[in-house]
């Protein structure tokens, strides 16, 4: 396998399928637009647009995730039209009671992600490759209800009234099912490329402490209904600089996962069942680097933001700072290892270390700081 090759296709060489996926992609967001663009701010309404160009060039490019998308786009529509315009429906009609309401769809993704890290294990130490796909579907499953949860979520927020109405991204709850749901794709992503499912019951273990923190979140804190957005979040900017932000996080997380089986592969630990060193090595470079860009990306908007809403681009608030140590960290590590070609276990231990600064920065500072990003506390 060559880790170098471009899975990047070009236009000549797509076929009528790969044309007839895209033209789904519009119709659906057609009909979505039709049907609730009086629900959505024109922001909301670019975002669709270019969440239909993305995902027609991703989906040319990866497979499976056509079958993702077009799943979402149908169970989603599926389940918002059983509401018929009545938020209350979601306690009482079957399929949205058991299926589809957006805290039902999220309760069948955490239960599907726990399902699947234990076929995982189970496979990785009975070497069985039929309970790994088994695992691998349960993992496309789970992504597919979080991602319906999310979607029916944000059309349940404006039922509930016009101005409570906003893209479910917005509080603690929400951004750690976007975590799970990203930190899984892309560990789905590298399975695929690089066949290496022999990871996934490392990479669910981080996904389901995030599990773990949703049903905390829901049946201690009772804190999983949707609330109106306080007026710092009440920004276009946050529709962007929060998915940035997560899809460094999420790569950040895999790659402290896949450092884990490094360390315990370069120690004689299961080295006969995971991959080979030099390909964890590879996966850890290429979930920091992409990571570090999303995050450089992230910290940018941010900034933006923050002069919008705040007066200044930097005001060295506890989440500022801390999000400024996380890009420090990765950065440090890229260099080491572009600059001084530097491999092996010093960087593994750096990824897993990362993986708590990164903890920190993103909930510890919630926890124990307080700042302008006060919003988020627990």
């Amino acid at each position: 396998m060559n880790f170098n090759e471009s899975n990047k296709p070009s236009l000549k060489s797509l076929s009528w399928f790969d044309w007839l996926y895209a033209l789904i992609l519009v119709l659906g967001a057609g009909y979505a637009l039709n049907a609730y663009g009086s629900h959505m701010d024109a922001y909301e309404k670019g975002f669709m647009v270019g969440a239909v160009i993305c995902f027609s060039i991703l989906g040319w490019s990866w497979k499976p995730l056509r079958v993702l998308l077009l799943g979402i786009i149908a169970l989603s529509l599926f389940g918002i039209s059983q509401f018929h315009g009545d938020a209350a429906r979601g306690d009482t009609a079957f399929f949205l009671k058991f299926f589809f309401a957006s805290k039902t769809a999220v309760m069948w993704m955490n239960v599907l992600f726990v399902l699947a890290m234990l076929t995982y294990w189970f496979a990785l130490f009975k070497r069985s490759e039929f309970s790994a796909k088994v695992a691998s579907s349960l993992t496309w499953s789970a992504v597919l209800m979080g991602f319906v949860g999310l979607m029916v979520r944000w059309y349940e927020s404006y039922l509930i009234a016009p101005e409570v109405g906003h893209i479910p991204i917005s509080n603690l709850y929400e951004v750690f099912v976007l975590f799970c749901l990203i930190t899984s794709l892309l560990y789905l992503h590298y399975e695929d490329r690089f066949n290496t499912r022999q990871l996934g019951g490392f990479v669910l273990v981080v996904v389901n402490a995030a599990v773990g923190f949703i049903l905390w979140y829901t049946f201690d804190r009772q804190a999983d209904g949707i609330q109106p957005l306080v007026p710092a979040l009440q920004s276009y900017w946050m529709k962007i600089h929060v998915p940035a932000n997560f899809i460094g996080y999420g790569s950040f997380s895999l790659a402290a996962m896949v450092a884990s089986a490094y360390l315990l592969a370069e120690r004689g630990i299961l080295a006969s069942r995971l991959p080979k060193l030099e390909v964890l090595d590879d996966l850890m470079y290429k979930s920091i680097s992409i990571g570090f860009a999303f995050f450089t990306i992230a910290t940018i908007l941010g900034a933006m933001w923050a002069a919008e809403a705040w007066g200044g681009y930097w005001s060295w608030d506890p989440k500022e700072t801390w999000a400024l140590i996380v890009w420090l960290n990765y950065a440090a590590w890229l260099h080491l290892r572009l600059v001084k070609g530097l491999r092996g276990p010093m960087l593994a231990w750096w990824a897993l270390v990362g993986l708590l600064v990164t903890t920190f920065a993103f909930l510890g500072v919630n926890m124990f700081l307080s700042g302008l990003h006060s919003y988020g506390e627990l």
